[in-house]
């Protein structure tokens, strides 16, 4: 069921009703944002009610003190937050003096849209005043993904019910602060403002860190479509600007501004002359004009919906549901900077602090590889290569020597800024989904000159860590992994989880495998990295070899399944089913102690490995996994659903594989997890893509050839989907058993659907029925 609060439709979210009690969940599923900045969808206009502002950089982070009962040896010192940032949208509206403020009003109409084919935020209400006073507004916003340091607003305000004096005063405001901040405090200091007169500036640096953000304005008014003649000031404190209009007004006129807004860092520009840069920038904007400035956004939407959009017809609900999800991950990530990466929320909320997590390289990846231009995910390696210095120091801090690394399970700059112990320091599965996003790039892209420059040492790093942390049992006689949390965190301090160990030992293959391919290929080349790693390839090549024959999995014999670790069976073995709906979800309902020992899973774990390494299973070995694991998972992780979705589809299980991917695709327009409030789930969205595309559309890369296996759900009269493989697109449409392939690019693609082997020369179309 979709939540009627948002109305149906293919390209837009409509909101039609006003609910303050709901008004923080509306504020994360209308948030705008264009890769270098974001912004809630907080009213513009003074509002009382309850509300989150929240506007956010990229690239600038506070690290926040750590909170820990109990400080532990390699305990990470801070929690990196993204600061709430100085706002910029903000509007005060005073008719006679009196202030409007929906939260004081009786609000007699209210539509918010969302126009995700354009990126264009609109919103329209009619309220009553306590006076008595009728207003109208209309407010139009985007940030600009063309020029992503500069942003618009149009407002317009009607008055009707007598005449008097207006004021209209476009405000910047510094003086913010994190609900999340760990000892309430402000994270910001050194805050000033200036003006030339005729636009505004407030400038504020971030403590310890100090970064420095400089926001700016200009606005322009208008009476009735015209230049307004009233009068007009702008005022500053250190924290603030306010450029106030004032004017005479009549019944029935119409007051508008258009508000030019530019957000500039000294992440990427230096310090000296920031203020007066960003201010130059929102005169920029201005000279340009909304409605220029808004064709260039859209152009830009335009390109990227052209090779990025999934189709569906027969099922609103999922077309809107993947739509919204793909409009999300582009306005999080452009992949234009290296030194940027994606946080869970994006710049839709405070939780999680914004920082870098394992599900950028395990679920985003594959979304940007397959939609965008090679050097978008190219770009996504080398933010990891360029943090291997920090998370070699990670892993020295814990013990772990001659260069072996541990990638931080959240961070900012590569240090470790996690701080929960089960997370911090045993969720090690990290480093083997790193190593998976090597793969999968060099695969998709047969940029081999990646595995040369920069791959291999991240790779040899990983390995010595794993060669490492595995240690070998004399009882067993093989190499086991102690004392770890696998993606499945409803369970901690485990031995020898499937998932982990087999991460371990597939990296320490890949590694030695790849290291071997060079040095047939290159021996020059393979002389360089091994001198750059002082990788000793007698010692270290045959104790990775040995772990590689030898590495322990915990499998049960008699169900023919692969256990999630020692001990899982002990576990009293119930289903879903048998859970009181009332006490779910369950880490809302339930002890911590009785979570941990309990056999319900929060997320993928067996089944994120089988399906990360499908191919070495047989059909009947993931069906027998996935009809164990599946209704034991209560998918209380936003990132479960659509790894299930895969594999049930891949199972031909679409009703299933069609239940789980509305989970995923409607996770946030439904708020099946009641959390919208705190902001979206960026990361799981690119779960709804790998729903349709490799679970529906049971799209693989083999041998250097694309393949295609697809399935459609009942719903559905068809769906269809571009991908790029090694930078050339292809467009794919599935109805019923045909499936109609496009070679849209100027090159021959090996490709396979349904096992047919065919060569698709540019420009060409091929039908395929499934028989």
């Amino acid at each position: 069921m979709t939540d009627t609060r948002f109305q149906s439709d293919e390209w837009k979210i409509i909101e039609t009703q006003f609910e303050p009690g709901r008004g923080r969940d509306s504020e994360s599923i209308f948030a705008l944002g264009n890769g270098m900045m974001g912004q809630r969808a907080n009213f513009e206009e003074t509002y009382s009610g309850d509300t989150l502002q929240g506007s956010y950089v990229a690239g600038v982070y506070y690290p926040d003190k750590t909170v820990v009962g109990w400080w532990k040896v390699g305990y990470p010192e801070y929690f990196a937050k993204v600061p709430n940032a100085p706002s910029w949208t903000g509007i005060i509206i005073r008719i006679n003096a009196e202030e409007l403020d929906l939260a004081k009003c009786e609000v007699r109409s209210f539509r918010r849209e969302l126009d995700m084919k354009e990126g264009l935020l609109t919103r329209t209400c009619s309220a009553v005043m306590p006076s008595g006073r009728v207003v109208e507004v209309i407010a139009k916003r985007f940030l600009s993904i063309h020029e992503p340091e500069k942003a618009a607003i149009s407002y317009s305000v009607r008055i009707t019910g007598g005449s008097g004096k207006v004021e209209i005063i476009p405000w910047l405001n510094a003086d913010v602060y994190n609900e999340d901040a760990n000892y309430d405090e402000k994270f910001w200091e050194n805050e000033f403002s200036s003006s030339d007169g005729k636009r505004a500036v407030v400038v504020a640096q971030t403590r310890k860190t100090a970064f420095v953000v400089a926001t700016a304005m200009e606005n322009i008014f208008t009476l009735n479509g015209k230049p307004a003649k009233g009068t007009t000031k702008i005022t500053t404190t250190d924290k603030t600007a306010h450029c106030t209009f004032s004017s005479d007004y009549s019944d029935g006129d119409t007051f508008a501004v258009a508000k030019y807004a530019a957000v500039l860092s000294s992440f990427n520009h230096p310090v000296e002359g920031l203020a007066e840069k960003a201010m130059a920038a929102a005169g920029e904007a201005a000279v340009k004009g909304f409605d220029a400035m808004l064709a260039d956004h859209r152009q830009v939407w335009e390109k990227k919906w052209e090779h990025g959009d999934i189709a569906i017809k027969g099922d609103i609900a999922a077309q809107q549901g993947i739509r919204f999800n793909i409009f999300q991950l582009n306005q999080t990530y452009t992949g234009d900077d290296p030194r940027l990466n994606i946080g869970p929320k994006g710049f839709t909320g405070e939780k999680y602090g914004g920082s870098t997590y394992w599900d950028t390289e395990a679920f985003v990846f594959p979304f940007y590889l397959s939609t965008s231009d090679t050097h978008v995910a190219r770009n996504l390696l080398i933010y990891r290569y360029k943090h291997l210095e920090k998370a070699i120091e990670n892993a020295l801090k814990l013990g772990f020597t001659n260069g072996a690394a541990l990638y931080p399970m959240v961070t900012m700059n590569g240090e470790e800024c996690h701080n929960e112990w089960e997370i911090t320091f045993e969720e090690i599965h990290r480093n083997g989904a790193i190593a998976y996003a090597i793969y999968n790039y060099v695969r998709h892209t047969g940029d081999q000159d990646y595995l040369t420059e920069y791959g291999l040492e991240v790779l040899i790093a990983l390995s010595r860590f794993w060669a490492q942390r595995s240690s070998f049992s004399q009882e067993k006689n093989q190499y086991v992994i102690l004392g770890v949390t696998g993606p499945n965190e409803y369970e901690n301090n485990v031995n020898n989880n499937w998932y982990t160990n087999t991460l371990a030992q597939w990296t320490l293959k890949y590694t030695s495998d790849t290291l071997e391919w060079l040095k047939s290929s290159s021996l020059v080349k393979y002389n360089a990295v091994v001198a750059r790693t002082r990788l000793d390839t007698q010692c270290e090549l045959s104790l990775w070899k040995e772990i590689i024959n030898n590495m322990y999995f915990p499998v049960h014999h008699d169900l023919g399944i692969f256990l999630q670790q020692d001990g899982f069976m002990d576990k009293v073995q119930q289903t879903v089913k048998d859970l009181n709906p009332a006490e779910r979800p369950l880490n809302q309902h339930w002890s911590w102690d009785r979570i941990l020992r309990s056999v319900f899973i929060k997320q993928a774990d067996v089944l994120q490995g089988i399906y990360f390494f499908e191919d070495d299973f047989t059909e009947e070995t993931i069906r027998r996994n996935f009809d164990f694991y599946e209704p034991r998972c209560v998918h209380e992780s936003s990132l479960s659903a659509s790894i299930h979705s895969v594999l049930a589809a891949r199972l031909h299980d679409t009703e299933s594989a069609y239940t789980l991917y509305l989970r995923t695709a409607r996770l946030d327009l439904d708020d099946y997890n009641r959390e919208v409030k705190d902001g979206l789930h960026i990361t799981s969205m690119a779960g709804t893509w790998l729903a349709i595309v490799e679970g529906f559309g049971g799209m693989r890369i083999r041998n250097d050839r694309v393949c295609f296996n697809p399935v459609i759900p009942a719903a559905w009269q068809s769906y269809s989907f571009i991908i790029r493989y090694r930078n050339n697109p292809l467009r794919v449409e599935v109805n019923g058993a045909k499936v109609n392939v496009v070679n849209l690019s100027q090159a021959a693609i090996p490709l396979a659907v349904y096992g047919e082997q065919v060569t698709l020369q540019p420009g060409e179309e091929k039908r395929f029925e499934k028989k």
